[in-house]
């Protein structure tokens, strides 16, 4: 019998081992995935307070994140409506002061005179929305209230004057705050009435329209009938005093229009501009001169991208501020549960083990964080977009992507305090853990 053949036993005597004993294999430990997600979930509900609010920086950061960037495509779908609403639908006819290249070719072209009549000719395109023509009276004199001249009382001012057609209001989306705008029946009457800006009211003192206030532009006497609040597309107009063609046509020798304004729906004010100079001027279209916007698309991506790129940089900010709360969380378990993991070194967990439950731990935490941050995300958006009356726009990627998101951060998380309890060895982490 050799000493291979001899065992200790219990008492400390000798005792032969059996000739025919199967010799002991010690196999590589093995860490089933029922046993890692029984590990895990009673790792993170053995202190459910702190796994509570080491999740809570991820909903935070998640949320932060799904917010910003669904308010910033609201936001920005907004900033483009608006910018398509002003900016994109107008188009400016106005007649050629010179003679130019004319698009046909020629080297030359006629100077063509704009029509007042306009809102027939071009309210029968597809995309016009409104049409107006409008021209400054020369030299229409003073403008004052009192029916006689006071030397010693400064009643009359200079106030720019205009004469309009009938839809000129509405093709500088004008709004009148007190009264009405003249109709097509003062225009074809010759009616001496007038349209006055907020601040010629307020320069004259007149508040009230049912006394029918008058004023004189020069010797020649006008009934106040509206007063204009504003003009979005010319903000001028509301310093100024604004007539019928007809009655400017007659009292003040105003002969053709000096710009033609027509609104048009989104996306029509290229098309309008080619057509606007032939239905004003089918003769000599090549005498009028359009001005149509550019094509918006270029500034609407700059502006979208602009936006988008500021809210993603504040969700980000905010995500990497839960990613230190769960790393420095994690950590800190680490070193409190050092005990635990000596334990389980000594009975045979491999270094892979220990790494896999902590960084498992702060992933379950990170993927928890990322389905509730992503559910509150939406409802702030939803919340917002709702107080101030927008349309919530949300690209459907962003919560389905979200709680993997937040898994990945909290994957990241805990890679080092893992890392640092994988390195612990089984006589140090019990030594640290008494």
């Amino acid at each position: 019998m050799t000493a291979a053949d001899v065992i200790e036993p219990i008492d400390g005597e000798p005792t032969a081992e059996p000739a025919d004993a199967e010799p002991v294999v010690v196999g590589r430990p093995r860490l089933r995935i029922v046993d890692l997600i029984d590990e895990t979930l009673a790792g993170v509900f053995a202190r459910p307070a702190r796994a509570a609010l080491t999740t809570l920086g991820t909903v935070l950061g998640i949320a932060s994140l799904v917010a910003t960037l669904g308010i910033s495509r609201t936001a920005g779908n907004q900033i483009v409506g608006r910018f398509d609403e002003l900016a994109a639908t107008q188009v400016t006819v106005k007649a050629r002061t010179s003679g130019g290249g004319s698009s046909s070719g020629s080297g030359s072209s006629r100077r063509a005179p704009l029509p007042w009549n306009v809102e027939p000719r071009l309210d029968r395109l597809n995309g016009v929305v409104a049409a107006g023509a409008v021209a400054e009276v020369s030299n229409p004199g003073a403008v004052r209230t009192a029916p006689l001249r006071d030397p010693e009382n400064i009643t009359e001012q200079l106030v720019p004057v205009y004469a309009s057609s009938v839809g000129f209001l509405d093709s500088v989306r004008g709004q009148i705050v007190n009264g009405r705008w003249f109709d097509q029946g003062h225009v074809d009457r010759v009616d001496r009435v007038v349209i006055i800006g907020t601040d010629v009211a307020d320069q004259f003192g007149i508040s009230r329209l049912d006394t029918q206030p008058g004023i004189f532009i020069g010797d020649e006497l006008f009934t106040v009938i509206g007063i204009l609040s504003e003009a979005p597309r010319d903000e001028g107009l509301v310093g100024s005093i604004i007539l019928p063609y007809t009655v400017a046509q007659e009292r003040f020798n105003t002969t053709t229009p000096e710009r033609v304004v027509i609104e048009t729906d989104i996306g029509a004010a290229q098309l309008i501009a080619e057509q606007a100079a032939v239905a004003l001027s089918p003769n000599a279209p090549e005498g009028l001169n359009v001005t149509a916007p550019r094509d918006p698309k270029r500034t609407k991506d700059a502006v979208q991208s602009d936006v988008n790129q500021l809210f993603l940089l504040l969700g980000l900010i905010s995500l990497v501020v839960g990613a230190i709360g769960i790393a420095n969380v994690t950590l800190v378990t680490v070193m409190e549960r050092t005990g635990e993991i000596g334990l389980r070194r000594a009975l045979g967990a491999a270094r892979r083990h220990i790494g896999l439950q902590f960084l498992a731990e702060s992933t379950a935490m990170g993927l928890v964080g990322g389905i509730i941050g992503a559910s509150v995300g939406i409802l702030v958006v939803v919340a917002v977009a709702g107080s101030r009356q927008w349309t919530p726009v949300l690209d459907v990627w962003l919560p389905l992507a979200a709680p993997f998101a937040g898994a990945l951060v909290g994957l990241i998380a805990g890679l080092y305090p893992s890392i640092r309890a994988a390195r612990m060895e089984p006589v140090d982490a019990l030594r640290s853990g008494t």
